[in-house]
């Protein structure tokens, strides 16, 4: 059998035991289960009212795609920016993080961010921790509850947990760029579950909770189709502080620290785009229109973002770069991360254009002309491209992809939603500066932030990990 053949088959059974046969000419009415149909007392686990298999296999596989985006992905992009003798620190980094985060998420963060209101709206409660009511327990003879659905969707609520838990992971990993070649892993581990619980888990709650401050229900509802201000502010605000905080890598400035490795990176912003399609279009949470559109429009920006880059570079230095180009695919990917869903494919090229230039300037100009160390452009490009994309959201959203009943921006004649979109941006920025500042104040107190002089000189390779990336060279 071939591979296709193979590949095919394997899709198939997946899909069947799922529950959809895509063989019926009424596949929906086949997915569909309700709990009343399970004899009392059976062990067999059962799936509320209303469950889709279609929608729930695009999100199981959007949540596979965004795991693809941290390692390899944002591993190797990292990883070939940085000197030689640092790519194995990175690359753990994100490694790390993928089982790191996923716990925290199991144990608390999914409670903290989707529970019901504590604190005055601030986080989400204690109700969920290890996911209780998420799952059905066993009584001892049975099973106690019917494995219930998310909110107001047609995916268990377990899916949708695995879903975001994606986002928990990448979100610190891409902090990890502002500080790298020069923070302990201790610290880097102690730091991120410590953000991860006090600025990550409330401002998602604000945000996508059912009630949220800035949620549908909420009294400054703001666009954030995909996570504009839960991951990319948050991390590249966060991001900027760390990187003064902790201070310039030795030697920076005085000698060159050219990345190492550009066609890691190549294959990383491949990576990364590719596994976009599941962070933005599957944040539609079901196969629907709104995830196609933005699929469309995610893939359009970044394009955009990535020609427009390129040729910036060509006109102020001469020659187009991989890495500028690669930055530019990765900046216009994040600018619409907030707006996918509220856009039409058209405005994303827009987006693309105008973001790519700011995100241009904040990565060349900005960051010379104020001399921090960004070592990786994480602020430049994902706190910058972030805050962007959420007030170029509140210009283009438009009716035609929102719908009738809800809002939108300036091209369609109303300010109020780009005003909701600032106050948001603001509250994003406010939480990861004030939240990271004491969260590193704690952590150098505990376990202290960065390597030695010494250690630094000879890599984090060795001196963190005791291996290294190139024996043989």
């Amino acid at each position: 059998m071939s591979k296709s053949s193979a590949l095919i088959v394997t899709l198939f059974l997946l899909i069947t035991l799922l529950g959809f046969n895509p063989l019926s000419l009424s596949a929906q009415e086949s997915v569909e289960t309700t709990a009343s149909s399970v004899p009392e007392g059976s062990n067999e686990l059962t799936i509320a009212e209303g469950y889709s298999a279609v929608d729930t296999l695009w999100v199981l596989v959007a949540s596979a795609l965004v795991l693809v985006m941290t390692a390899p992905g944002l591993a190797l992009f990292y990883g070939g920016l940085v000197r030689k003798k640092n790519i194995l620190g990175v690359m753990m980094q994100c490694v790390f993080l993928m089982g790191l985060m996923s716990l925290v998420w199991f144990l608390w963060g999914y409670s903290l961010a989707f529970d019901a209101d504590i604190l005055n709206g601030f986080v989400g409660g204690f109700n969920k921790v290890a996911l209780m009511g998420v799952l059905p327990y066993w009584d001892g003879e049975n099973y106690a509850a019917v494995l219930p659905l998310a909110d107001g969707l047609s995916i268990p609520e377990i899916v949708f947990m695995i879903f975001q838990m994606m986002f928990f992971i990448i979100t610190p990993a891409l902090i990890c760029g502002a500080f790298a070649e020069r923070m302990k892993f201790s610290a880097m581990c102690l730091f991120s579950v410590l953000w991860g619980t006090f600025v990550y888990c409330p401002l998602c709650h604000w945000v996508w909770s059912g009630n949220g401050w800035f949620a549908p229900g909420g009294p400054y509802h703001a666009f954030d189709f995909a996570g504009g201000t839960v991951v990319h502010i948050s991390s590249g605000v966060s991001a900027l502080v760390c990187a003064l905080m902790i201070g310039k890598r030795l030697g920076h400035g005085q000698e060159p620290m050219p990345p190492h490795n550009l066609t890691y990176t190549t294959i990383g912003t491949a990576l990364l785009w590719f596994g976009w399609f599941g962070f933005n279009a599957g944040s539609a949470l079901g196969m629907t229109a709104l995830a196609a559109n933005a699929f469309v429009a995610t893939h359009m920006c970044a394009a955009t973002g990535l020609v427009t880059w390129a040729g910036l570079e060509w006109i102020f230095r001469g020659k187009p770069s991989v890495l500028g180009a690669c930055s530019g695919a990765v900046a216009g990917l994040v600018c619409i991360t907030p707006a996918c869903g509220f856009v039409t494919p058209l405005s994303g090229i827009w987006l693309g254009i105008i973001d790519s230039c700011v995100c241009y300037f904040a990565c060349t100009t900005l960051k010379y002309k104020f001399k921090y160390d960004d070592a990786l452009d994480a602020f430049g490009i994902h706190g910058v491209g972030g805050a962007v994309g959420a007030l170029l959201t509140g210009v283009f959203a438009t009716r035609s992809i929102t719908g009738a009943t809800a809002g939108s921006g300036i091209i369609d004649g109303e300010m109020h939603q780009f005003f909701n979109q600032f106050i948001s941006v603001l509250a994003a920025v406010g939480i990861a500066v004030v939240g990271t500042v004491i969260l590193l104040k704690i952590v150098d107190l505990v376990v202290g932030l960065r390597v030695t002089h010494e250690e630094e000189l000879k890599g984090l390779d060795l001196t963190q990990h005791g291996e290294e990336g190139y024996i043989f060279l």
